[in-house]
């Protein structure tokens, strides 16, 4: 099991409710649209949302926050109960709590109800912060960082401190390792150049969209230069949503692209980075590191469902979140919106060009392409004790960067039966290397009314192949004999 150091996050708890479903029609009273069959949920939002993606990373995570007896502070302090522990300050007032009217997931309108600010900090709260060896400050501006900033500065020069601002909040305090504005918020922080009108803004269909992006790049390179200066900052990452992430030392900037362009509710996105940022930077990893593995953790987020997904997530066995969430998730957003749902599955051990022929046809097939790889026990029990040689984790890292895969799941039985049985896809593709009569999954998929295909594959291609020419220390291109064509 991979050991993750502990957080402290520090900042202001919110409720977050949506109401969602599907528009076909306009009042008849008024030019709006009229939400049927809504569901409603809820979720920790803010800080707490926050905090509860990093427990769902395997850390030990205290929430420092303000909450009082109302009844979205009743609600959150329940959610986060078993999740993470919690250290309260008081409310003066009720719980702030954002409503989102969503329609074919899309937002509508939103609705903010709670005009509670944090009181005065507790000594509990303050020894929290001074024996903490990494913080996390998710300031939304409701004045829990406020009444912390003393005892938050001078933690500053000891360990690692990530804050992430808000508009309505004050600047970070001086020395934080990593600040995280958005690029609203770097511009609000910094204020426009003198004599300069901010062009960054303009809609994309108005300008050329290479020219709209340099624009922007070059805007956020001028107020993270400047904000390292204001903060005494030790670097400045200002997030770009789908364009990733512009990172400031001091030097020219790191760019670091996001990993495909996810699609999805990006809503607690800005949350995700953060967290994972703080999480690794608390791990020890090196800043520039820290803000790569949370730019693909942003766009995985985003991928497979938001926080309603991230939030069922559990810590697996390897320490890490379950990605099954997500592709369940996904299959039944793919499902309601009438669309088709592909799964594939193998091994995917040292992944080459037949898995990536197949995938890529795979998805051709329909709306979206989960992919079920067996673990690394199950894989040992059907390869051999050699088996595998990448772990899952990588395993599924790569995967998931192809731009034909929307999901990947992990079963630990030999076969993908059960997972099957709870994503029901629409069509399980299989390489043409396979005989249908060889597919026990045949059967299950006629249970839901789903069809097994077989899908072309490049001949002679095969991870057992790979690994025993290594083996041989034969790196020779040549075609592999083609006996054994399994993957």
């Amino acid at each position: 099991m991979t050991t993750r150091a502990p957080l402290l996050v520090v900042g202001d708890a919110l409720l977050d409710r949506d109401i969602e479903g599907r528009a076909e029609r306009l009042a008849p009273d008024a030019p709006v649209p009229v939400v049927g069959r809504p569901e409603r949920t809820a979720r920790p939002g803010g800080a707490a949302l926050a905090a509860c993606l990093a427990a769902a990373d395997g850390r030990d995570v205290t929430l420092v926050t303000a909450l009082g007896e109302d009844p979205a502070s009743r609600t959150v302090r329940d959610m986060l109960r078993d999740r993470v522990r919690l250290v309260e300050i008081p409310i003066r007032g009720r719980l702030a709590c954002k409503t989102r009217i969503m329609a074919d997931e899309r937002p509508l309108l939103r609705l903010d109800d709670g005009d509670g600010r944090a009181g005065p900090a507790t000594d509990e709260a303050e020894e929290a912060v001074s024996g903490a060896g990494a913080v996390l400050v998710a300031d939304y501006g409701r004045g829990t960082a406020d009444s912390l900033r003393t005892v938050l500065s001078r933690s500053a020069g000891h360990v690692p401190l990530v804050w992430d601002p808000h508009p309505s909040g004050r600047p970070p305090v001086a020395g934080v390792r990593l600040a995280t504005p958005a690029y609203a918020e770097a511009r609000h922080f910094a204020g426009p150049e003198p004599g300069k009108e901010d062009r960054s803004r303009e809609a994309p269909g108005n300008r050329p969209r290479d020219a709209a992006l340099c624009e922007k790049l070059r805007v956020a390179d001028g107020d993270a230069r400047l904000l390292l200066g204001r903060w005494e900052a030790a670097s400045v990452a200002v997030t770009l949503g789908a364009d990733g992430v512009l990172l400031s030392q001091g030097g020219p900037p790191l760019l670091v692209p996001a990993p495909w362009r996810a699609r999805g509710d990006c809503c607690g996105a800005g949350d995700r980075f953060a967290a994972t940022a703080a999480g690794r930077l608390a791990d020890g990893e090196l800043t520039e590191l820290a803000v790569r593995e949370a730019v693909e953790a942003a766009a995985r987020f985003v991928t497979d469902g938001g926080a309603h997904a991230a939030l069922d997530v559990l810590p697996a066995g390897d320490g890490g979140p379950d990605p099954a969430r997500g592709a369940h998730a996904l299959a039944h957003r793919v499902r309601e919106n009438k669309g088709t749902v592909v799964a594939a599955g193998g091994c995917f051990d040292l992944i080459h060009a037949g898995h990536v022929e197949l995938l890529q046809a795979a998805r051709a097939v329909g709306d979206c392409l989960i992919v079920c790889v067996n673990s690394d026990e199950s894989v040992r029990r059907r390869k051999g004790p050699g088996r595998p040689v990448v772990p899952v984790a990588d395993r599924v890292r790569v995967l998931r960067a192809l731009d034909c895969v929307d999901a990947v799941a992990v079963f630990d039985e030999d076969t993908p039966e059960r997972l099957l049985g709870e994503l029901r896809p629409h069509v399980w593709a299989k390489g043409g290397d396979y005989a249908l009569a060889e597919l026990p999954e045949a059967a299950l998929l006629e249970n839901w009314g789903g069809q097994v295909v077989l899908l072309p594959y490049l001949d002679g291609r095969s991870s057992s192949r790979l690994v025993e020419r290594a083996a041989r220390g034969s790196a020779a291109p040549g075609r592999p004999a083609a006996d054994t064509p399994r993957r």
